[in-house]
């Protein structure tokens, strides 16, 4: 079975998206340990802080490497557009994070590490690519050509103030 050339170019996407994001992840997990364990910072802080690092390398990678046939808006629309994008996904990663650590009370590493960046990281990338895909990156539509016959598509109604202006002049 042939797969179409849609989701031929979707799965290099994914791919690539998946590649990059990578790399983030590493940055982002060993920023995030580093702040909270090595510093002393809470976990929000931290996550946040280790999130805004990977996030902007995230961002340059996934221009020039993922999308990069996509560059439908000037660089700054699209870093504003990627920030927007990157915010809701952390909050929606904070979520498991702060479940874990102020409702459920759980303080070790195991949890804080799984909630933060197994679980909320999960979440935030799969909103994350459905963004860039569909926001940040997105290709501009095609113009859309009316496949009707001319004798279908009717012609705009005139007002008739307007047919008795030109009448008078």
């Amino acid at each position: 079975m042939k797969t179409s050339l849609a989701t031929h170019r979707l799965s290099g996407q994914a791919l690539r998206f998946l590649l990059v994001g990578g790399v983030a992840t590493v940055v982002d997990v060993g920023l995030f340990n580093l702040i909270h364990y090595g510093v002393g910072v809470g976990p929000i802080s931290s996550k946040v802080a280790s999130t805004v690092v990977s996030g902007a390398l995230a961002f340059l990678g996934n221009r020039q490497f993922s999308f990069g046939e996509q560059h439908a808006r000037t660089m700054g629309r699209q870093a504003w557009a990627f920030a927007a994008v990157s915010a809701v996904a952390l909050g929606l990663g904070l979520v498991p994070l702060a479940v874990a650590r102020y409702g459920l009370g759980m303080t070790g590493p195991v949890a804080i590490n799984v909630s933060a960046n197994v679980i909320g990281l999960g979440v935030a990338t799969a909103f994350r690519f459905y963004g860039c895909r569909r926001w940040v990156f997105a290709t501009p539509a095609a113009p859309t050509v009316s496949t009707a016959p001319a004798s279908a598509v009717r012609p705009a109604r005139v007002p008739e103030h307007v047919l008795l202006l030109d009448q008078a002049a």
